[in-house]
């Protein structure tokens, strides 16, 4: 019998850098970590659905409400309507 990895069951890939690359995927670490000490380490989360809740909410004030230094202190929604007008 073979076991079937995580990926396999969720029909998912594995999105590897090339070797010594350490700048790919340096986006998505710093987003982690605001996730982390932003969004799940203040709160006393019980159980899953709370977390998914939570981790949510955050996705959605990171990407319209949370300013961000990159983009002249801005959140962005209003950086982007800002480069609309």
């Amino acid at each position: 019998m073979r076991t079937t990895t995580c990926c396999q069951r969720l029909a998912t890939r594995i999105s590897m850098s090339r070797r010594g690359n350490c700048y790919d995927n340096a986006s998505m670490e710093s987003f982690f970590s605001h996730l982390k000490t932003e969004g799940l380490y203040p709160y006393d989360i019980r159980n899953m659905d709370e977390a998914q809740r939570r981790i949510k909410e955050y996705i959605q004030f990171y990407n319209q409400c949370r300013p961000q230094r990159k983009l002249n202190k801005l959140p962005p929604k209003e950086y982007r309507k800002q480069l609309i007008a």
